[in-house]
This record gives C-alpha cells, structure tokens and sequence, in this order.
C-alpha cells in the first residue's frame, strides 16, 4: 500500500505477468495435492448424502451471497466481478486445518475440498457466465481450460507423485505447503500494490463485504446441512467448507484475465479475513464439542 512499485517488478521482471502467475498458482495447487491422495475421494460412496448436500452448498451460496452483496453495496463493475469471482471458487486446504482443529468430520471435508477442485473447471466459469457477464468479458471456454491448468492438472500430478514416490523424498511433501503459502503471500501482495488505488476508494466497503459474504457461508452452510438432517459435525464441516474459499485460484483466474488489480483485489481481501474467522470458529467449536 506504502510502496506498491517494489511489488510488481523486480528488476526486469514483471511480478503481473499471467505465465508467472499461472506457474505459481500451479505451484501452489500441486503443494496442495501433496497432502491428499486417491483415498480421499472415497468418501464420495461412503457418505453420499453429506457430500452432495456438501457440494450444493458451497456451489450455491456462495456465488449468490456474493452477487447479492454486489448488487446492494453497489461496487464498481470489475470489483463486482471479483466478489462473484472467489463466491464461484472451489474451497482450499485451510479449511481442511479449520475442520480439524475445530474436531469436526475431518474425512468429509477432505472428500469436500477433493471433488470440489475436480468439478470447479465447469462450477467456476459457470456461474462467472451468469451472474458476472454483464460485469466482464467471460469466456466460458478459457476461464475453463485455465481452470484445468491451474488446479485439475496440478492436483493428478501431485496424486501420481503420492503414488510413485512412496518414501522418496519425504522432505518435499513437508516443504510443499511452505511452497505453497509463499504464494499466496506472492498473490496477496502483488494484488494489493497493482489495486492500491482501487483500494483506497472501496478498501472498507470490500472488508464488509468480506465480512458479510464469509459470515453467510458458515450461517447458510451449518444450516442448510441442518435442514437435510445431518448430524452437528458434519454440519459444522460444511458451514467451514462453504465459508472458506480458494483465494489462491481465484487470484490466478484474475490474474490470467488481465484484470488482478480489479477482479482480483476482492481475493487479496477475502483471503486474510477467512483464515482469521475460520480459526476463530474453530477455536469456538473446539471447545464445545459436538453432542
């Protein structure tokens, strides 16, 4: 914000440039796959009910929060994008760390968070297409295959490497998550540099905004589980998993359609705010267990 200009270049190189931001959102999804494996999406035939409600959710409450909080604030049209944008994002593998620290279904968010990366090539574009079109340029196509390329791709190379490797090198599976953390730092800072300006104008509206749409996933997704009859854990699961979004992802996808200092600048926002309030909720959750 003080200095955005250290932040975009180093030296000859543009820190915007979207080939570097696609190789290191593809470095931090590979980071991300290290830690999951094949068995992951078994929970998909062992607690079908939990997943698909799991799923609905997030694919739904998310991106219609988002829009709704665009259209009553009333944010500039790329701002607005950008809002929509992260609501329209699979969710990450902090919510996974927030699941367990609260002592929730663990192997269900695990299962969630799997499919949800798998399905958000079709989920994200999709609802980018309805509810952002008239706000940006959406090509459905595009913003897929990139979406192919930053996640699904990334995620099966990491699953092979988790198969092939077995207890070879055992030292980049622990360091990944390092990997992938410095890029998310990488992501938040050049995001705020190239909006600061931006910033500036709409920064305490954006906060809200985060506030408000983060604060609906946990309400909606705990109840809407509630409603469909599932138990308080697996409701709590699903609250953390509707309510945290992949920042990273949606960075990337900002990113790669030249606008990271506008539809990008609600991800460097919404990031630091979820990984906050989802610790908070699951300290709270912690220490009142389920019954």
């Amino acid at each position: 914000m003080t200095y955005p200009n250290y932040f975009l270049t180093i030296a000859s190189v543009n820190l915007q440039d979207p080939k570097l931001i696609l190789f290191v959102v593809q470095l931090v999804m590979f980071g991300m796959g290290t830690q999951i494996n094949v068995n992951d999406f078994i929970g998909v035939v062992r607690m079908p009910k939990a997943v698909l409600i799991g799923i609905a959710c997030h694919y739904t409450i998310m991106p219609l929060v988002g829009y709704a909080l665009t259209r009553i604030i009333g944010f500039p049209p790329e701002i607005a994008a950008g809002i929509i944008l992260i609501g329209s994002c699979s969710s990450g593998l902090a919510s996974n760390v927030m699941v367990y620290l609260a002592g929730a279904n663990l192997a269900l968010s695990v299962t969630l968070v799997a499919l949800a990366q798998l399905i958000a090539p079709v989920m994200t574009p999709l609802w980018m297409k309805m509810l952002a079109g008239q706000l940006v340029h959406v090509d459905f196509l595009k913003m897929m295959s990139d979406i192919i390329y930053m996640v699904v791709l990334p995620i099966f190379a990491a699953l092979l490497y988790n198969k092939l490797s077995k207890d070879r090198l055992k030292s980049l599976r622990r360091f990944m998550p390092v990997f992938s953390m410095g890029g998310i730092i990488y992501f938040t800072a050049i995001t705020t540099a190239a909006g600061r300006d931006h910033l500036i104008q709409v920064g305490i509206m954006l906060v809200l905004a985060a506030i408000l749409h983060n604060s609906a996933g946990y309400f909606l997704g705990y109840w809407g589980g509630r409603l469909f009859g599932l138990d308080k854990k697996s409701c709590r699961t699903i609250a953390i998993e509707v309510g945290l979004q992949n920042g990273g992802m949606a960075s990337g996808i900002a990113g790669r359609m030249g606008k990271l200092a506008t539809v990008g600048l609600a991800a460097a926002i919404f990031s630091p705010w979820m990984n906050i309030s989802g610790s908070v909720l699951a300290d709270y959750w912690r220490r009142r267990p389920a019954t």
